[in-house]
């Protein structure tokens, strides 16, 4: 009885990249356009930096510098993901400002990325913002809208 009086929580994740959001199923990767990690949202940057999408603790940080995953104190797991088949490149074009382990606030760099370099490599830079953890959550949200700004816009919702 008691649960009617409780407020459902949410958690807003901010765009990672600035630049245009898209429905993740339009990705040129079935792994992620199938959602077989998880569900979430692709954008195409228009800049060359990954921001930390809400506060949380960095959980993965490969060699290769193409992306990183992390986690909520209220246990979201979030993938970023910078491009497509860019672990590839072996960190050509990347370079991280943070170590795996890291406590990060919202809106701080995590990985710097030279999009005309990988682009010479002939690799799209689509970037994925994925909820790993989905199942376990009531509702995910995810918002494209077009020109996102990285840090700024809300892109993905959780509810509880």
């Amino acid at each position: 009885m008691l649960n009617f009086f409780k407020k459902n929580k949410s958690y807003k994740l901010e765009a990672t990249v600035s630049g245009n959001s898209i429905n993740i199923e339009k990705v040129n990767d079935s792994m992620f356009s199938k959602k077989l990690m998880g569900d979430g949202i692709a954008i195409i940057p228009n800049n060359d930096i990954a921001l930390a999408p809400c506060d949380g603790k960095i959980t993965v940080l490969p060699e290769s510098k193409h992306a990183f995953g992390m986690v909520t104190d209220e246990g979201v797991e979030i993938l970023v993901h910078i491009g497509i088949d860019t672990v590839n490149l072996k960190g050509y074009g990347f370079r991280t400002a943070v170590s795996q382990g890291d406590v990060v606030k919202k809106g701080d760099p995590i990985i710097y990325f030279d999009r005309e370099k990988i682009a010479s490599q002939g690799v799209d830079t689509t970037t994925m913002m994925i909820v790993l953890n989905h199942t376990e959550f009531s509702k995910v949200n995810c918002i494209t809208k077009n020109e996102v700004v990285a840090g700024q816009d809300t892109v993905i919702e959780i509810m509880k």
